[in-house]
């Protein structure tokens, strides 16, 4: 059996989600689908500038991707696996997510 696991990136990918901000940020991706910085700043109580500089990190390992739509920028969960490693270690249904 010739099974190759990249654990360079699930290692980059659990390190991008292994800061309490971060997780807000993606949990609440995926509770209510696609969202611009403003919604993010409301939701989770962060400052608009913290929540740019984590995105800023969420993108580079992959976890989320941006769409500019006009002056705005939306952003999602960039995958299904993501979804399911935040549901397993939340205890909840990646069924229910948005993604």
């Amino acid at each position: 059996m010739n099974n190759r696991i990249d654990y360079e990136g699930r290692s980059v990918l659990l390190k991008a989600l292994a800061n309490p901000v971060r997780l807000r940020i993606v949990h609440g991706l995926l509770q209510n689908g696609c969202h611009n910085v403003t919604c993010m700043e409301k939701g989770t109580g962060v400052s608009q500038s913290c929540i740019s500089q984590h995105l800023q990190k969420l993108r580079a390992a992959g976890v989320v991707s941006a769409v500019r739509q006009g002056n705005e920028v939306y952003y999602r969960v960039s995958s299904a696996e993501v979804a399911s490693m935040i549901a397993m270690l939340l205890g909840e249904e990646a069924k229910d997510y948005a993604v």
